[in-house]
């Protein structure tokens, strides 16, 4: 029973917080918010762990580098708020482009945090009593509310893609490291204590 409590408390202690340091809005915008930047946080962490030289590798020819995959989800953090009506700060050529590119791995994870700065905003910005507005989403309707929904699935969808990228280089993601240095030193305190 008390390794079962032990773990419990474990568990809560790294469990990841759903939270935003910003002004944070309430209801589902914030949910939405402290949601994506779960994913977003574990995406900037985990480039800033994959080596520089890593940032061009990927699985087979025909798909994007990991480089290009942290690129991909810069774009998307300026196209989706772009349909929600907030005006991106660079041109939509050079947005649809992006993904395609290679740059250098540290403007990659500057571009990442500036991109998951302004796809905030963009969430904590927009009032309630638009989210069931009409918007267009890739020549279909829906609500606003669906296009935050989108942002925040995009980013965890990406965060599996880097996740699988990151792993087959061998490296293992720092919050994942975190836990598990975390749960050795449990188990070496444990058997220290004769438990």
């Amino acid at each position: 029973m008390r390794r079962l409590i032990a773990s419990l408390a474990l568990l809560a202690l790294l469990a990841p917080t759903l939270s935003w340091a910003g002004d944070a809005p309430t209801g589902l915008r914030g949910e939405i918010l402290a949601n994506m930047m779960d994913a977003g946080n574990k995406i900037q962490e985990l480039a800033g762990a994959v080596p520089d030289a890593k940032f061009n590798w990927k699985p087979s020819k025909d798909v994007r580098s990991a480089g290009q995959v942290y690129l991909h989800v810069v774009a998307a953090n300026y196209l989706l708020p772009s349909m929600l009506g907030k005006q991106p700060p660079m041109s939509m050529d050079e947005i649809m482009k992006m993904d395609s590119q290679t740059m250098e791995p540290s403007k990659v994870r500057q571009m990442l945090k500036d991109s998951y700065a302004w796809a905030s905003a963009t969430i904590t910005e927009i009032p309630d009593t638009d989210l069931e507005l009409e918007m267009d989403f890739f020549g279909h309707k829906m609500t606003k509310r669906a296009g935050l929904l989108a942002m925040c699935m995009h980013s965890h969808e990406h965060l599996g893609q880097a996740i699988a990228y990151a792993r087959a280089n061998n490296i293992t993601p720092p919050w994942t490291a975190r836990e598990q240095d975390a749960a050795k030193k449990k188990m070496a305190e444990e058997k220290k204590s004769g438990k």
